[in-house]
């Protein structure tokens, strides 16, 4: 893979005998093969490994979360009313008694996308548009694959931008798409025709293997769209674009002349990452490394015995015309056939006296000279290294540096070439080692053999192990077009969010080599490039190249280039076919209908933003922005937006290298540990690996995953802090979100309730206005969400606004404003008949607080219905009837205003928000000191010592207190000025319990005559022996010396917040075993 600030010191891959030390930063190859870094941080990843997996695999594994994520199954309601594909779902049947994934989720997608309401052609239709456009399109999954949990995440976040931006009223476009997938599409059908009729591909003409290739896309290509569909994303499935369709597929070949005939494509031979088993090169991105911590047997496609890795060996040359030699080590003997040279480094005193001289080669008889190059580490190994060019990306930049010949000694298809001489000709690699090394023992040049710590690179698409090859190929030149890159984000035209990423983006970039384009394989887009074979040419050797649209037009470019007729001219195409991120890096463009000047290119192209894992920020984005500005004149978009990768629960990143990969749709609909185990021993796992995987499901789900639903996934995922650290998701996480579900939903049924109840019609939100000091905090916390949401979307902070609306759902409105408005909404029944006690206040006071849950209910639901549309069009389609203008004809949740803070100004009370802050912490405090005494039906009465300012505040809100508190009266003593509040001023009876709320406040409770103290101070002594372990614990980890430094800001705040707590509530205990102690000594 390519990386970003690599250091400057590293080893030669697959070469241990010394370290090579570049004067300027080494420029990272998009087609080399992984190298060997410092060992330090390699063996510190192997370490970090190895405990993770020691952890999984130990009996003793335990954590919270396992005894968070038991579950039982709930009760499935189905959808269940008859409703053709595309019609609007039926909302006037009866309201189930509780949520149900399966119920919500029926129906609601098919209408919506039969609507159009997905398409920008609907802004028009919009009573609310404005004037501005929104587009942006999706990182095209391969068409191979399916999503799991990264995907999903990338879904989640976009969707949600998505719907808030059409909401708003903006023309909105989003992009679906999907990705040829050159050698994952290519490896699969190679495999279903193998399994299924013996064949090979070479068994197949290429138009006939293509076939089948098409075949198997049509039979299985619309599986990633379904699941992008069961996860709720609003494409514009209208506008659909597949890499390889004509359309996209002229733009590619555009695209490639244009960059031929501007100079920037060229062709040269170079060394590539090469798979001998898919006989291609490949990309970085599909070049796994396979961290070695020293002799490993390994599995290696086309071998029946493993072969042996993570040794090195060292063997001799000897010096021509010389009694001495010189000992080099390779972990990789069989290259020894293509050696050239002997390097050392010129300060080396053990060599000074053999620069310039010649070693002769043992098999070949070969003179390599023996060179001096500053390049050498003579701190590693023997200090000597040997130079093969052919098949590594180092010594190649050596042969270079001394113009030294390049002799390749392994073949395309993984044998010894015949230039190693009969004995290894036709030979696999890996069988041509042992024959090397038996050799070399023979001649007596062998010098011995230890474990080395090294890093494998491992095709990702077919197991097989890397091998660097010298091959002609078709290059893309990228220094100008990176430069370019780089001062657009330097000039604020390109932001990249996060930030610290620009530093990241200008390092790689300006160290970026030119990018191999060229790919071994018959499915993908072949390379529009056609050899020339002119008449009468006597040297077959050399190479002419011309390159069009179409064979008619490179014919006749080679006519006018070297001055013969068209019909003399012999051209024969390329076989290769283009990189996938070729392609891919067109495609902000391409799908717009590029190079036509299509109505979409001109209306949606620059996109507004790029929204991606960070993993890509080099292989796919920066790949877009050079592409894009080069060809189109523009950045592709405005901003890129990165989200970082989704880890286990184990800290391990998701791969199905390692088998932790989660699919969302068994996240959505649920899945048994049996069909889990069954997907592990499905794929191409170590057995180790595998092992591990099947494990880690047991400790982690030992009765399966739970149907939590798409809205609960959905939220999940945008919960967590995308920009910076790792998101590890807990399947627990969003098991807890499906319990909002529920909660939203038992919400609704309360409204519904009261409002069908009261005959008194809801008043529009203009005409809404708060008159209880209830009434005036939840509309004020309704305000001061919005604006909070408003912030956090402006920072594309997601985690920031779930907080915000689950807080004001669950913590507001829920558990104080519905319970504070029963007793004024719901009439109370008396034998079956309702008690009628309709006076002139209590009328409008119902009908002020009707409107105002309606609102709240209503808004809170347009607030969360980017995140969670599902349970929010159904929960929204069942209240519309019940609110104003209730006649009007209904469209869909996903189209109405997004609700700003601007509507809401005449909801805003600040004051009463900060004197709410009292009212809670005395509320909580209360609940505390009932439960303490096992008060459950009672409703005792209580004490609040307190300041006047306290005392102002908990009379203004003197029925929410008692009500939420569940108690019969709050009594109010005030020592400072008992003459205030005369009816209040009675002092707390004496052996009270006593809670203490802060400095100036304290709450009493009478112990009842009844109360056994002798339980209740053993209650309060079990407890506090509980609190002071977990005390001592948080506080001998905030004292630690590395504290501040290792522990991010946000894990810090936690901790300052438990132990807070912690203190407090131990300090009540103490206080009240105290009062206990005196209540029991006191006659």
């Amino acid at each position: 893979m390519w990386r970003a600030g690599r250091v400057l010191s590293w080893r030669l891959p697959g070469e241990g005998a010394a370290r090579l030390c570049f004067g300027f930063p080494p420029k990272p190859s998009s087609s080399s093969s992984q190298s060997n870094s410092s060992p330090r941080p390699k063996a510190e990843k192997r370490r970090r490994r190895r405990e993770r997996e020691e952890a999984i695999l130990s009996s003793q594994h335990s954590t919270s979360e396992d005894k968070a994520l038991k579950w039982s199954e709930k009760q499935k309601i189905v959808y269940t009313t008859p409703t053709p594909a595309g019609t609007k779902k039926d909302t006037s049947s009866l309201f189930p008694s509780s949520y149900s994934p399966e119920y919500v989720e029926s129906s609601w997608y098919q209408w919506w996308e039969k609507e159009g309401f997905f398409r920008p052609e609907q802004h028009e239709r919009l009573s609310h548009s404005v004037d501005q456009t929104f587009s942006l399109c999706i990182p095209p999954p391969n068409v191979t694959g399916t999503l799991h949990l990264g995907h999903a995440l990338t879904v989640a976040v976009e969707d949600v931008l998505v719907r808030r931006r059409r909401m708003q009223g903006y023309r909105v476009l989003w992009l679906p798409g999907c990705d040829h997938a050159g050698i994952a599409t290519q490896t699969v059908v190679e495999r279903r025709l193998l399994k299924e009729g013996g064949k090979h591909r070479q068994d197949f003409t290429r138009q006939e293997f293509l076939r089948e290739v098409w075949k198997w896309k049509n039979e299985r290509g619309e599986e990633i769209y379904q699941q992008l569909r069961a996860l709720g994303a609003s494409l514009d499935w209208s506008r659909a674009c597949f890499t390889m369709d004509p359309g996209f597929s002229r733009a590619v070949t555009e695209a490639f002349v244009r960059l031929c005939d501007s100079g920037l494509i060229y062709r040269s031979e170079a060394l590539v990452n090469w798979s001998c088993a898919l006989e291609s090169a490949i990309s970085d991105i599909e070049v796994d490394s396979k961290e070695l911590s020293g002799q490993t047997m390994l599995s290696v496609p086309g071998y029946e015995n493993k072969v042996e890795f993570g040794t090195m060996l060292t063997f001799a040359y000897p010096i021509e015309g010389h009694d001495g030699e010189v000992a080099v080590s390779t972990t990789r003997p069989e290259t020894m056939l293509g050696d050239v040279a002997v390097a050392v480094h010129p300060d080396d005193p053990r060599y000074q006296a053999v620069h310039g001289k010649q070693c002769r080669h043992p098999f070949t008889d070969r003179l390599l000279p023996i060179i001096a190059d500053s390049m050498v580490d003579m701190e590693l190994g023997t200090g000597a290294v040997k130079v093969t060019p052919a098949h590594d990306h180092t010594d190649f930049l050596l042969s270079q540096r001394h113009s030294l010949p390049r002799l390749t000694v392994i073949g395309g298809d993984g044998t010894m070439t015949p230039s190693c001489g009969q004995w290894l000709q036709g030979v696999k690699r890996f069988d041509a080692r042992q024959l090397v090394v038996d050799a070399l023992v023979e001649k007596k040049l062998f010098r011995g053999k230890k474990d080395h710590a090294m890093t494998l690179p491992v095709c990702s698409r077919s197991g097989d192990i890397i091998e660097p090859l010298l091959k002609k190929q078709w290059f893309l030149r990228c220094d100008e077009m990176a430069k370019k890159a780089i001062q657009a984000v330097e000039d604020g035209q390109l932001e990249i969010i996060p930030h610290y990423y620009t530093k990241t983006w200008k390092n790689w970039l300006s160290n970026i080599s030119d990018w191999c384009i060229s790919r071994q394989l018959w499915w993908g887009h072949q390379i529009p490039a056609y050899r020339v074979e002119l008449p009468n040419s006597a040297d077959k050797q050399e190479e002419h190249w011309v390159w069009g649209q179409s064979e008619d037009e490179a014919r006749q470019r080679a006519a006018v280039r070297y001055g013969v007729k068209p019909e003399d001219i012999t051209l024969t195409q390329d076989p290769d076919v283009l990189d996938t991120w070729f392609s891919s890096g067109l495609f902000p463009f391409a799908m717009l209908g590029w190079p036509e000047q299509t109505t979409d290119l001109q209306r949606f192209y620059p996109n507004s933003i790029l929204e991606t894992g960070s993993d890509l920020i080099f292989f796919w984005v920066a790949r877009m922005v050079m592409l894009g500005t080069e060809l189109t004149g523009q950045l592709p978009f405005k901003q890129v937006l990165l989200h970082s990768l989704v880890r286990d629960k184990h800290g391990r990143k998701m791969s199905k290298s390692l088998g932790n990969v989660i699919d969302p749709l068994d996240v959505i609909h649920g899945v048994s540990l049996e069909r889990l185990q069954e997907k592990v021993k499905e794929g191409n796992l170590d057995p180790r690996e595998q092992l591990v995987a099947m494990e880690a499901q047991r400790k982690d789900f030992p009765t399966g995953i739970p149907q939590c639903g798409t809205d609960a996934l959905r939220f999940a995922l945008c919960s967590h802090k995308m920009q910076g650290e790792d998101i590890s998701l807990s399947i627990s996480q969003v098991l807890s979100c499906r319990h909002f579900c529920n909660k939203m939903w038992q919400a609704l049924r309360f409204t519904l309730g009261v409002l069908g109840a009261n005959t008194t019609p809801v008043a529009t939100l203009e005409e809404t206005c708060a008159v209880s000091s209830m009434e005036r905090w939840i509309c004020s916390r309704l305000y001061s969400t919005v604006v909070q949401c408003e912030q956090a979307f402006e920072a594309y902070e997601l985690h920031t606004v779930t907080s915000a609306l689950y807080s004001f759902w669950v913590h507001s409105l829920c558990d104080v404003y519905m319970e504070c408005v029963k007793p004024v909404l719901v009439q109370r029944q008396d034998g079956g008949a309702v008690v009628q006690t309709e006076t002139e206040p209590s009328v409008q006071a119902r009908q002020v607080a009707s409107s105002v849950l309606y609102h709240c209910v209503s808004m809170s639901l347009a607030l969360l219905s980017p995140f969670m549309p599902f349970i929010t069009e159904e929960l929204w389609q069942r209240l519309q009837p019940r609110g104003p203008g209730a006649d009007a004809p209904r469209s869909a949740l996903c189209l109405q205003p997004y609700p700003c803070s601007s509507q809401l100004a005449h909801w805003h009370f600040p004051e009463e928000e900060r004197d709410f802050l009292l009212v809670q912490e005395v509320i909580r405090v209360a609940r505390s000191l009932r439960s303490q005494c096992r008060m459950t039906k009672e409703k005792p009465a209580m004490w609040a010592v307190c300041s006047p300012g306290q005392a102002q505040i908990l009379l203004h809100f003197d029925s929410a207190v008692r009500t939420i508190s569940r108690i019969s009266s709050l009594h109010i003593h005030c020592p400072q000025r008992a003459d205030l509040f005369s009816v209040h001023s009675t002092p707390p009876p004496e052996g009270s319990l006593i809670g203490v709320v802060d400095h100036t406040c304290q709450l009493h409770l009478h112990i009842q005559s009844g109360m056994n103290i002798e339980n209740q101070m053993v209650q309060l002594s079990q407890r506090r022996d509980k609190l002071v372990p977990k005390l001592e614990k948080i506080l001998c980890r905030v004292q630690s010396p590395d504290y501040l430094t290792k522990v991010p800001a946000h894990v810090r705040q936690q901790m300052d917040t438990k132990m807070s707590a912690l203190q407090q509530e131990l300090q009540s205990v103490e206080e009240q075993l105290k009062v206990l102690q005196e209540t029991q000594t006191s006659p």
